[in-house]
């Protein structure tokens, strides 16, 4: 599932998504989701990779790939509300997709960015939750390990 979030990046002091290129020597090329534009990030900058994010919830964390399938099948697929909707609209709204989100460290803040991401993934069609496919990826492996112990 995080798969289509590998190599997708935020760059602290940056709005919006970026894609890793590729690496240079002190440096990573980005290019951004919004414009296409390309730009180096560097060492200093802030760079988090949305695999790799959580949110707080009142049992641990839930990781980003999962509040995305929870909005991504609550939505159908389609975009969710606007970041830029009131204060209680979005609490209200992330209430319904992770019940149990910490409401003391998850701030307005964090779950607008995380709003504008998936809206942003939507809109750019890199975020595809596909049962079939969840599922038959995960019969492959099983498929295979069976034809090497008929071949032994």
């Amino acid at each position: 599932m995080s798969e289509m979030l590998k190599g997708i990046l935020s760059v602290s002091g940056q709005s919006g998504l970026f894609k890793m290129i590729s690496q240079a020597k002190n440096s990573i090329i980005v290019e951004s989701l919004v414009d296409g534009k390309r730009m180096p990030a560097y060492a200093t900058s802030r760079i988090s990779a949305l695999e790799d994010i959580s949110i707080f919830t009142e049992q641990g964390d839930e990781k980003l790939a999962e509040v995305f399938k929870n909005i991504y099948e609550k939505e159908g697929g389609k975009q969710a509300i606007s970041h830029k909707s009131s204060a209680n609209e979005l609490k209200s709204y992330f209430n319904q997709v992770l019940p149990d989100y910490d409401k003391d460290r998850v701030y307005v803040s964090d779950i607008k960015k995380v709003i504008m991401w998936y809206n942003l993934l939507v809109d750019k069609n890199i975020i595809k939750f596909d049962e079939e496919t969840e599922t038959s990826a995960e019969e492959a492996p099983n498929e295979k390990s069976t034809q090497k112990e008929e071949e032994a």
